[in-house]
């Protein structure tokens, strides 16, 4: 590949070789947001083609999608560089971009906004550092206390209860397992073919385009996950049922206190196969990894996502914002 430039700074791939460099840079961070760990950007980001350079001692994460350079993350450095980091970024982004809207940084955590104002000086008006921009809110990210989805106590956790138990009276020889790479990938790829199969088959036409276009980078994602997964540092279940995968999901620790699940899936057919799935990962990190908070992501938009996110009862919702030029 030839090396690639974005003004005067050369752009590197997002490949494993970037994981220790991304991460001294997010080490400087305590974030809690889904998007701010080198596994959950490598595995979705680098289907749409990740890049990125060291700007004003600052590491930016850029994505080439369409000929139109975006940044994924806002600049990631010390807190006194990061709005002149962010200045040069969109100066380069408006120099190489076709479209102005193009030209964005997406998933700003709401701290690091905060931050802006937090370090102002007293004399500066509160809205001159982001003066020269446009602040969107776009998604929320679900957290919770870990320990709150392990014992699902209480009448706001009862359904979640009933069915997990029928789950398990229903299928009394299923088998919990930690996530093997090569000895379940094949029953993976499997059930997230059957999973495709499943949702295309009650998919309204309009809605079709759409979802093949997420699929087909969810499947690069999955794969992805399973050839780097142990030098991703990730942590995993699965549930099999008769020697067959029914469910995986695999989450990562963003912080010392803090997990995410960065995939989940299950078989349709397999009642409660979902929620119980779900606590099993969630007991594995509180139990073995000292996680008091899990976050499970935004809904993007899905209406019964949101729905199902919200019925866990988050402890938090962390906002996260898209930043423009004006």
């Amino acid at each position: 590949m030839n090396q690639l430039m974005i003004g005067q700074y050369p752009l590197a791939p997002l490949n494993l070789a970037a994981k220790p460099v991304m991460e001294s840079y997010l080490g400087k961070l305590n974030l809690d947001a889904s998007d701010y760990t080198f596994a959950a950007n490598y595995l979705w980001v680098a289907a749409e083609t990740g890049f990125y350079s060291i700007i004003d001692d600052c590491f930016c994460l850029f994505s080439l999608s369409n000929g139109e350079i975006s940044m994924v993350l806002p600049p990631l450095g010390n807190s006194s560089k990061v709005l002149g980091a962010m200045r040069t970024c969109f100066a380069l982004m408006a120099s190489s971009n076709c479209y102005p809207a193009s030209s964005r940084i997406e998933y700003m955590d709401e701290t690091l906004v905060n931050s802006f104002v937090g370090h102002l000086d007293p004399d500066t008006d509160i809205t001159d550092p982001l003066a020269d921009y446009i602040v969107e809110r776009a998604f929320v990210d679900n957290v919770y206390l870990a320990k709150e989805l392990v014992e699902l106590s209480g009448e706001a956790y009862a359904s979640k209860k009933v069915q997990i138990n029928k789950f398990i009276r229903s299928y009394p020889d299923h088998e919990i397992k930690p996530l093997d790479a090569f000895e379940h990938y094949d029953g993976i790829m499997a059930l997230i073919h059957q999973w495709i199969n499943d949702r295309m088959r009650y998919m309204p036409r309009e809605k079709m385009e759409t979802f093949l276009e997420g699929i087909y980078s969810e499947r690069i994602a999955v794969k992805r996950m399973l050839r780097d997964y142990d030098q991703l540092n990730l942590i995993g279940v699965v549930i099999l049922i008769n020697g067959e995968v029914k469910g995986f999901t695999v989450g990562e620790r963003i912080n010392q206190a803090t997990a995410s699940v960065i995939i989940e899936k299950t078989d349709f057919n397999t009642f409660g196969c979902t929620q119980f799935l779900f606590r099993e990962l969630v007991t594995h990190f509180y139990r073995d990894h000292g996680i008091t908070h899990i976050n499970v992501g935004e809904d993007m938009g899905f209406e019964n996502l949101r729905k199902v996110k919200l019925s866990y009862k988050p402890n938090l919702l962390l906002a996260k914002y898209t930043v423009y030029a004006r």
